[in-house]
């Protein structure tokens, strides 16, 4: 109550990072009203939902995705188990230090190389590797851990929301997997509110199986061919891939 008689100038920013524009303006005012009961806009908490994507918008995709470092990082370990690697594209390329020849074979070299480096291991295993990598690994131009490259305004808006009773959610069409342990450190999203993103188009991807019947999880040797149809948005896969 005290906090409503305030100067405005005295009330804490809650996205201070941001400059006074009419986004900001209009993201408060957004929040104010679904916050207020009584207002006609009124959102009650069990329904505020905030979905996010990552790519561009919480982490930087630029010059490169972070789980293509992580894969590159991992080729590097491997390595002496696949002495083949040596001669092998893309897998030559990254060994050598040419990334760029590693990635001249588009999706389907990128495709390979993830399959190399995330398949045959159980989902605590992956989990305890990605984890330990993003405890270690230092971004090659940077020289900053990962999961510190990521963007301060936007951190600032998912505690907001947060904090008036928003679930928050990312929608990702990058890896899901790897995303989910990223996600939960650098965040504070739960890796079940992690979910695969939509694609336009047929979608070869890694994915886990979880535990089921006392059968161990694991991450399959080959690839899975999934996607959503071309007329489902990002959001809409909140409510598909719901528990």
């Amino acid at each position: 109550m005290l906090l409503a008689l305030l100067p405005l100038s005295l009330v804490a920013d809650p996205l201070p990072s941001w400059n006074d524009t009419t986004s900001k303006k209009a993201i408060i005012s957004f929040v104010e009203k679904v916050t207020k009961e009584g207002s006609s806009d009124f959102v009650p908490p069990a329904e505020r939902i905030a979905t996010f994507d990552n790519d561009g918008c919480l982490w930087s995709e630029q010059p490169m995705y972070f789980q293509a470092f992580y894969i590159f990082d991992r080729i590097r370990e491997l390595a002496p188990k696949h002495p083949e690697w040596k001669e092998k594209e893309p897998f030559a390329s990254v060994l050598k230090g040419g990334i760029k020849g590693a990635l001249a074979g588009g999706e389907k070299a990128l495709l390979e190389m993830a399959m190399a480096t995330h398949a045959g291991v159980t989902s605590e295993e992956f989990n305890q590797i990605v984890g330990d990598w993003l405890a270690t690994a230092r971004h090659p131009k940077t020289g900053m851990a990962y999961h510190k490259m990521i963007f301060q305004p936007m951190l600032e808006l998912l505690d907001y929301l947060r904090s008036n009773g928003f679930k928050t959610f990312i929608v990702s069409g990058g890896g899901i997997d790897f995303l989910r342990v990223f996600a939960e450190e650098a965040y504070g999203i739960p890796r079940r509110q992690a979910r695969q993103g939509a694609r336009r188009r047929t979608e070869a991807r890694v994915g886990h199986r979880r535990h089921e019947k006392g059968v161990e999880g694991h991450l399959p040797a080959k690839g899975v061919i999934s996607h959503f149809p071309n007329s489902v948005t990002k959001e809409d896969t909140v409510a598909l891939a719901s528990p």
